[in-house]
């Protein structure tokens, strides 16, 4: 089995990455995390997730009818309880006591700096100086490759983790002495972006040998939280300076080679959007729309050569699913549907579907998104 053969299984996939009409709406990874809910769909015993996680994982997806994966992690509603990260160890972003890294106590925007200037610097051009792009190439496509066999023809597996660009690293020194930092220490920060451009495009060339020589679907998702319910997380103006010339030019070499990239959107990302667009990014998943990201306008914009988006749309995690009842399912699947391009469209979850979603709401989101699987926008639920 390759990649050509599940993809022309999976064709109304490929179609709609293409922006091709399709008589149905695919339907992508619905990552739930509680645990009952994942052994009720697979049709499983309790406890057996947890048993043999991947096995009854996958089960999961394709009793729900996924058409296409891009991040498999089977194994991640393990870091999760009934009610949550209950005992789980605290990190840099979710209320570690102190930071160390490499040594040095993360105290202060100083000790960022010191960080980045002393271990990381160092690191990057080091990871660019060995980097071999055909060993690069070679490992994407065996990786892919392995899990698309676990697959089977079933669902199609589609790209991510392989590909990079300039990401904050709030993840390794938390919020406050990073974005401390990024304020007080510009020319720091942009030096740190723009190693991690040189870096991420020489892996980059390789992810586009990797897409034009072993035939893996032309679609990849770019996935990093740069946004909270106010808008980024920093200065716009300083993204366009600092950020963006970097990002722009890293990706080029997927933007040329045809792949679709499309971003995960967290929070409020409206300022940032028409920056994408004009980099390169073809499209969105994940949409916030409690936080004022303003989907029927994302929706009717263009691409930097006019096509149309790619839009992986989502029943909302944070607020319907969670806290409303079927009929609000329902509703927001149609609107989804009817609001979202006439081509182009998936759908899905706006992220992973954390424990305490009622069972009458997941059984909702089941049945509608089959529905549109199957008959398109032909009718209303």
């Amino acid at each position: 089995m390759d990649f050509g053969t599940v993809k022309e299984i999976k064709r109304e996939v490929i179609d709609t990455i293409n922006l091709k009409p399709t008589n149905g709406i695919p339907i992508a990874l619905v990552h739930i995390m509680q645990h009952d809910h994942i052994e009720r769909i697979a049709g499983v015993n309790s406890g057996d997730y947890v048993k043999n996680p991947e096995k009854v994982y996958l089960q999961c997806q394709k009793a729900i009818g996924a058409d296409f994966i891009d991040q498999y992690i089977p194994t991640n509603p393990l870091t999760m309880e009934s009610h949550g990260f209950e005992n789980k160890e605290h990190g840099a972003t979710t209320g570690a006591e102190s930071i160390v890294c490499d040594g040095i106590l993360i105290d202060s925007p100083e000790a960022v700096v010191e960080h980045m200037e002393t271990v990381i610097f160092p690191k990057l051009k080091s990871g660019i100086s060995e980097f071999n792009e055909q060993q690069y190439c070679k490992q994407i496509l065996e990786n892919e490759l392995k899990i698309q066999r676990e697959f089977g023809t079933d669902i199609l597996k589609t790209g991510y983790g392989f590909a990079a660009f300039p990401c904050f690293a709030y993840g390794t020194y938390g919020y406050v002495n990073y974005f401390m930092a990024y304020a007080l220490y510009p020319e720091v920060m942009e030096k740190h972006f723009s190693l991690q451009a040189d870096f991420a495009l020489v892996k980059n060339k390789a992810a586009a040998l990797a897409y034009k020589g072993g035939e893996l679907p032309p679609l990849y998702r770019l996935d990093h939280d740069m946004a909270d319910s106010r808008g980024t997380l920093v200065n716009i103006t300083t993204l366009d300076k600092i950020w963006l010339p970097h990002f722009i030019r890293c990706i080029e070499p997927l933007v040329k080679a045809g792949v679709r990239l499309i971003w995960h959107c967290d929070g409020n990302l409206m300022q940032l959007i028409p920056r994408l667009l004009e980099a390169g990014v073809k499209g969105f998943q994940g949409f916030q729309y409690e936080d004022n990201m303003d989907y029927e306008k994302i929706c009717s914009m263009k691409t930097r050569d006019g096509e149309d988006l790619l839009i992986w749309a989502g029943v909302s995690v944070t607020r319907t699913l969670p806290f409303g009842k079927p009929k609000d399912v329902k509703r927001e699947l149609e609107w989804l549907v009817e609001k979202g391009p006439k081509t182009g469209l998936l759908l899905g979850l706006s992220s992973s579907m954390i424990p305490g979603v009622p069972w009458e709401n997941v059984e909702t989101l089941i049945e509608g998104l089959r529905y549109y699987q199957k008959n398109g926008r032909n009718d209303n639920l």
